[in-house]
C-alpha cells in the first residue's frame, strides 16, 4: 500500500496514477491528548486502521495524481536520523574533491556517528526546496528513507526490519560550509520525503534497490542500495542503541557518488525501485516566509 498526505492534509492511497481519498478513517485514530507521546499518530496506528482503509478503497473518491499536492507522507516525526558516508564511492568522491567537501570529516561511519536533522525542515515532493544561502553551494543527496513503525530501543539487527512501517524516497539536501553537519542539513525544506510511504511488506529487500536522481534531465546520481556499507537493519539497530526510535522517525540511509549543486529553477527527478518517482523543484528562498508544511497549511482537515 502507498499511503500519502495530500492537499489540505487529506489522507490518501496512491494507485494507478490516482490518489484515493480515505480521510474518513482518521476518525478511528485515538483523540489527541496533551502532552502527546512522541512520534507520528498515523504511523503508530497504521496497522490498526489499515483494514478500514482497505474496506473504504473501492468507494473512495479518486483524483488524478497530477491534480493534487503531495505532502510529506510522515507528518510528525520526532527526529530525522542521517547516516553519513554510507557508500564507498561517495567516500572516495569526498576524498577526491576536498575543495568542494571542505567540511568532510575523517574516519568511518562508526567513527563519525549518526547525525540528526531538524524535523521542521521536512516537506513533501510537491513543495520546492528553497535555497536559503544563494552565495553558497546547495547539493542534492538522494537516499532511501526508512520510516519506523513502532517504538524500539536496543533492537537486534536480526529483528530490526520488523520495526519498519515503510519506505520513501528521501532528499537529504545540504548547504556546504564549515559548520556542523546537522546545522547545515536542517534548513527549512532541506529534508524531502515522498512521494508516499510504501508499506514494508511491498519491499522484500531494502538492500537491493536501484536509486537515481537527474537534474534538468541530466543523470547525476545512480546506484543501488546493495552498495551501502551499513545495511538498513544495521542502521536501525545502531540508531536504536543510542536513541529510542518512535513511530514516524525517519532514517535517511546515506547517499551515493554524484552529489552535485542545484540552483533555483532546477528540477530534480528522483526514482527508487519499488517506491516510484517524484519531481522536486528548486526555488529561491522567500525572506521572512515560514517554510514548514504544517505551519503554512494549518491543522490537518480530517
Amino acid at each position: 500500500m502507498r499511503v500519502c498526505w495530500f492537499d489540505d492534509f487529506r489522507l490518501g492511497v496512491a494507485a494507478d496514477n490516482f490518489i484515493y481519498d480515505v480521510s474518513p478513517v482518521l476518525d478511528l485514530l485515538p483523540p489527541p491528548v496533551y502532552p502527546a507521546a512522541p512520534g507520528d499518530a498515523l504511523i503508530a496506528h497504521l496497522a490498526r486502521i489499515r483494514p478500514a482503509i482497505e474496506k473504504l478503497l473501492p468507494s473512495a473518491p479518486k483524483l488524478m495524481r497530477s491534480a493534487v499536492k503531495l505532502r510529506s507522507p510522515v507528518g510528525n516525526p520526532s527526529k530525522i536520523i542521517g547516516t553519513p558516508v554510507n557508500y564507498l564511492k561517495h567516500v572516495e568522491e569526498v576524498a577526491a574533491q576536498r575543495h568542494v567537501f571542505t567540511e568532510a570529516r575523517k574516519g568511518s561511519i562508526t567513527d563519525q556517528g549518526l547525525f540528526l536533522k531538524s524535523a521542521s525542515g521536512l516537506i513533501g515532493c510537491d513543495e520546492p526546496v528553497r535555497v536559503r544561502f544563494p552565495e553558497r553551494r546547495t547539493d542534492h543527496e538522494i537516499e532511501l528513507g526508512v520510516v519506523i513503525g513502532r517504538p524500539c530501543a536496543n533492537v537486534s539487527e536480526s529483528e530490526a526490519l520488523s520495526y519498519v512501517a515503510g519506505y520513501s524516497i528521501a532528499l537529504d539536501m545540504v548547504v556546504r560550509g564549515s559548520e556542523d553537519r546537522s546545522f547545515r542539513k536542517s534548513i527549512d525544506t532541506y529534508s524531502v520525503l515522498g512521494p508516499w510511504l510504501v508499506t514494508a511488506e511491498e519491499i522484500s529487500d531494502p538492500d537491493n534497490l536501484n536509486l537515481e536522481i537527474s537534474v534538468n534531465g541530466v543523470t547525476k546520481q545512480r546506484s543501488n542500495t546493495r552498495f551501502m556499507i551499513l545495511s538498513v537493519a544495521r542502521q536501525i539497530a545502531w540508531a536504536s542503541a543510542w536513541y529510542t526510535l518512535w513511530p514516524g522517525d525517519i532514517i535517511m540511509t546515506g547517499t551515493c557518488e554524484g552529489v552535485a549543486q542545484v540552483l533555483p529553477g532546477d528540477t530534480m527527478h528522483c526514482t527508487i525501485d519499488g517506491i516510484g518517482s517524484m519531481d522536486v523543484a528548486v526555488a529561491a528562498a522567500e525572506p521572512g516566509a515560514i517554510h514548514n508544511q504544517w505551519e503554512r497549511a494549518g491543522a490537518p482537515a480530517h
